[in-house]
C-alpha cells in the first residue's frame, strides 16, 4: 500500500488546529478572583501607586528594571572603539597558513564597518611571508593571505571595489632575522589606505 503525501494546505490546516488546541493554559484572572496575582504598574506618577504593592515610597517614580542608555556617550564610546580597532593594521598568520586567526577578527570587523560607512575609502591588503620557501611559493601564499583578509572584509559589509589584494611574498620583511620571532612578525597581511 502506498501513501500519498499530505498536501501543503492540509498540513497547514492540521498544524493550525493543533496549535489552537494547545492554547495557553495560564489564566489571567483579576486579583482576588482565584487566579494568579497580576501586578499592574502605573507610569502616571500617582502618589502612593507603588507603595501598596511593596514598591517605592510615596511620590517616587515606579521602577521598571530597564537601564537608561546615554546615547551620546555610547556613540562616542563606539566611535572611540572603532578608531582603536582601525588603528591596528596588521594581521599575523601561522606558518604555511592563510587562515585568519580569531584574535584578528574584531580588527577586521572594525575596518569593514569603516569601509561600509565610508564608501569612497579604498584600501590595499598586502600579503607577506617569512623567508622560508621559494619565491613563487611565497608570492602565492602572500596572495592567499591578502585575499583571505579581503574576503573577510567583504563578508562583513565592505564593497569588493574598495579592496585590492596584492602579494609581496618574502620581498618586504617587517624585521630581519632567521629565528622564529622574526618569522612570526613577517607572516602577515597589512591593511593600507589607498
Amino acid at each position: 500500500m502506498t501513501r500519498k503525501p499530505l498536501s501543503p494546505s492540509l498540513l497547514l490546516l492540521a498544524t493550525a488546529a493543533l496549535l489552537s488546541a494547545c492554547g495557553s493554559s495560564v489564566s489571567l484572572k483579576e486579583p482576588g478572583s482565584g487566579g494568579a496575582p497580576v501586578e499592574t504598574r502605573s507610569t502616571t506618577g500617582n502618589a502612593g501607586a507603588g507603595a501598596g504593592a511593596g514598591g517605592a515610597a510615596t511620590g517616587a517614580a515606579p521602577q521598571s528594571g530597564v537601564t537608561t542608555v546615554d546615547l551620546a556617550g555610547s556613540a562616542a564610546a563606539g566611535a572611540a572603539a572603532l578608531a582603536a580597532l582601525t588603528s591596528q593594521r596588521v594581521v599575523y598568520f601561522d606558518f604555511d597558513s592563510f587562515a585568519v586567526r580569531d584574535e584578528f577578527k574584531p580588527m577586521i570587523e572594525g575596518h569593514a564597518k569603516r569601509l561600509s560607512t565610508e564608501r569612497e575609502r579604498k584600501i590595499v591588503v598586502e600579503g607577506h611571508t617569512d623567508e622560508r620557501g621559494g619565491r613563487e611559493y611565497n608570492l602565492a601564499l602572500g596572495q592567499k593571505r591578502a585575499e583571505a583578509v579581503a574576503r573577510s572584509l567583504e563578508l562583513l559589509g565592505a564593497d569588493a571595489r574598495q579592496i585590492e589584494a596584492v602579494s609581496f611574498g618574502k620581498e618586504r620583511p617587517a624585521v630581519q632575522g632567521s629565528d622564529e620571532a622574526a618569522y612570526a612578525r613577517n607572516r602577515r597581511a597589512e591593511l593600507r589606505d589607498r
